[in-house]
């Protein structure tokens, strides 16, 4: 009788971790077009493009500093994760780009984001990138496996850690 009661518990607990694993696999970026005036996150809708800086001004101002807690950059998002929407990339002034990820998972972005310019409220700072963690985006943004073992060595970046993301002109 202890047996089946056992068996009953592990059975329970197995379909629920079952199920909890392929709800999890089915998560979707959120549609939409992210129009001029939409925003992700936080209210960002107070903050105007003027009050933003340049990517160049903050690639600047993180040769200076390390981190800098409250920022508004405006920049072009040039790749947006297409698993969940959980990240994003924009480009800097010399045409690479910077990582942004969202703050707590709090919010995803539509993969629509892609090619538009947008104003990003949050925190920020110059990072050394682990080679796992590397190749965990690059699986994410589905590169082919040649570009994802050509991974071999951590790269300094600037990672930004976004509370709201405004699409703006």
């Amino acid at each position: 009788m202890k047996n089946r009661f056992y068996l009953v518990i592990l059975f329970m607990c197995f379909s629920v971790f079952s199920f909890a694993q392929e709800a999890a696999e089915k998560v979707v970026p959120p549609t939409g077009n992210a129009l001029v005036g939409d925003y992700y996150g936080e209210d960002v809708s107070n903050i105007t493009v003027g009050k933003a800086i340049s990517v160049g001004t903050l690639e600047k101002d993180l040769k200076i500093v390390n981190k800098i807690e409250k920022v508004a950059v405006k920049g072009e998002v040039t790749d947006v994760c297409p698993k969940r929407g959980c990240w994003v990339s924009v480009k800097t002034e010399d045409g690479a780009s910077f990582f942004v990820k969202m703050k707590d998972y709090a919010f995803f972005v539509p993969t629509a984001l892609k090619g538009k310019n947008v104003v990003l409220e949050g925190s920020v700072e110059r990072k050394i990138t682990s080679v796992e963690e590397l190749k965990h985006y690059a699986r994410d943004a589905k590169k082919n496996k040649t570009e994802i073992d050509a991974i071999k060595a951590p790269k300094e970046e600037i990672r930004f850690l976004a509370s709201g993301i405004k699409v703006v002109k």
